[in-house]
């Protein structure tokens, strides 16, 4: 997705907190005023994504505000010389004052009306866009009937004949809280337009960002239609962005030492899983950390002979007072881990948990206590479950969870009082009493084993770094997402990328990232 305007675009508004807005802007402004220039940002997008002049545009007019944004656009299109077919997707809709105008004008441009009928009879047509402005940000149910098979000859034929599809403020069907298509999720009920952009209107919406919302937003552009920055509220979350992290982590000077960053020790691999805390200790040495060690649960690895720099003890001998702990990965669930996972949380002062630590603590209730203590005690705790470990912890369905991430997280946040980032399509991160954040980097290669671990590893390695839980979290999910991008980019995957592959990129990603920051400092 294109990021632009970090000040604006990385704001992101539930649709309560839009509706507010609008309402208030509308109280000060002529009737008509945001229809109009909605319609005139679409237009004028839609320009730019059209190859040529020539190319026909079809535009999808439905019953409501949304609808009436569309014609809007129609008719500046039909004016400046485009070919322009429009679908009425509900011509018995009793449409508002401002929308009625906009049809009136639409009509009186002379552009050509069709029935959906008439559409889904004939796939030949080629069409150079076709616009969607069939619900907005107030539908809530599923949708059926006639709207469902046009919405699924417009996915159909965008896939066939690659055309574009814009769709105007959301994608018709995609919640834009949630980031969930509406209705019950299953292989029969699942309509929304897939879209090759989304350009949404007065504020940005966190349902375009996270979980099927990166499927079906495609490139998200902001009009804000001019509205008073007064009329906004404090935002519901931020997108990530370069602007957020570019003081996060400074050059390094000549005279530092190993000690000048910090020890991280990460504590897994019972037997059969000692790749995972390996994975994570190597991602922790390649983002920068002083000194890594590995405790491991029974008979520790000899050492890791690709990299032998890291140093590996049983959990039982290593201090946790004076390191940054990640405990987790390939930790099993023995009464060991256990008790390695209660002195951790006791013990340390700054740590992060995953994989098998936050399952024994998702059905330990001391374990519970002992890490919601840790806020009461200034200590610093970043946790990194994904959907079904997040589940777990609630004790929800892993469904509960997804059908809105930013609940989700915010409920984990004030269960635990941690740092959480709940991984997955655009990782949701917040820290309790701070702000919540939406990752923008990352890509389908990082559905592979071991990824995780890897992202553990470099946020161990930046709080052992002195950084922040809350920039620590926010940056790593960010480094962790860019690192993947770069490497498909490059032709590495993503079918295919392996987590081992992952940590060089990332450190190449945080030196480029720093140096390109701090130029000229």
């Amino acid at each position: 997705m294109m990021l632009t305007e970090f000040s604006t675009f990385s704001a992101l508004y539930r649709i309560a907190k839009i509706r507010q807005i609008e309402i208030a802007a509308r109280a000060s402004l002529p009737a008509g005023s945001l229809m109009r220039a909605a319609g005139s940002a679409a237009a004028e997008f839609a320009k730019k994504i059209i190859s040529s002049s020539n190319e026909k545009i079809l535009v999808l007019a439905g019953p409501g505000d949304n609808g009436g944004d569309a014609l809007e656009a129609a008719q500046l299109l039909y004016a400046a010389g485009l070919k322009v077919t429009v679908i009425l997707c509900d011509v018995n809709s009793q449409y508002s004052l401002d929308a009625q105008q906009s049809l009136q004008r639409a009509q009186a441009s002379q552009a050509t009306f069709i029935t959906i009928d008439y559409f889904l009879s004939d796939d030949k047509e080629q069409w150079g866009l076709i616009i969607d402005g069939i619900f907005g940000i107030g539908l809530t149910r599923a949708i059926t009937g006639t709207i469902a098979s046009l919405i699924l000859q417009v996915n159909h034929l965008s896939q066939k004949y690659r055309i574009p599809v814009l769709a105007l403020d959301v994608p018709s069907g995609l919640n834009a809280d949630t980031g969930q298509i509406n209705g019950e999720i299953s292989a029969e009920n699942c309509i929304a337009i897939r879209a090759s952009h989304t350009i949404t209107f007065i504020g940005n919406k966190p349902g375009l960002h996270t979980a099927a919302g990166r499927d079906y937003s495609g490139q998200v552009e902001l009009a804000n239609l001019a509205i008073s920055s007064n009329f906004f509220p404090k935002p519901s979350a931020l997108l990530t962005h370069t602007l957020m992290f570019a003081k996060v982590v400074k050059p390094r000077l000549n005279d530092s030492h190993k000690g000048s960053f910090g020890d991280v020790v990460i504590i897994g691999g019972a037997p059969g899983m000692a790749g995972a805390p390996i994975l994570a200790a190597r991602a922790a040495i390649h983002c920068g950390a002083g000194r890594v060690f590995i405790g491991f649960i029974g008979t520790p690895t000899m050492f890791d002979n690709q990299h032998p720099e890291l140093m590996c003890r049983n959990a039982q001998d290593l201090d946790f007072t004076h390191a940054t702990v990640v405990i987790g990965p390939g930790l099993g669930a023995s009464a060991e881990a256990t008790q390695l996972l209660s002195k951790a949380l006791s013990d340390a002062l700054t740590m992060v948990i995953d994989a098998d630590a936050l399952n024994l603590i998702a059905s330990d209730a001391p374990l519970q206590k002992l890490l919601a203590a840790r806020h009461d005690k200034n200590l610093t705790t970043i946790m990194t479950p994904h959907p079904l470990e997040a589940a777990r912890l609630l004790g929800v369905s892993t469904k509960e969870i997804q059908a809105d991430r930013l609940n989700s997280v915010q409920s984990l946040v004030n269960k635990f009082k941690s740092c959480v980032i709940l991984k997955g399509a655009g990782s949701v991160i917040a820290t309790f009493n701070g702000a919540t954040f939406v990752n923008t980097t990352g890509n389908p290669a990082l559905a592979t084993a071991g990824t995780g671990d890897v992202l553990a590893g470099v946020c161990g390695a930046l709080l052992a770094q002195a950084v922040s839980e809350s920039d620590a979290a926010s940056f790593a999910a960010w480094l962790h997402g860019l690192a993947a991008d770069v490497l498909v980019a490059q032709g590495t995957g993503p079918i295919g990328l392996t987590a081992s592959e992952l940590i060089p990129a990332i450190r190449s990603c945080l030196n480029k990232f720093v140096t390109d920051s701090n130029a000229g400092i």
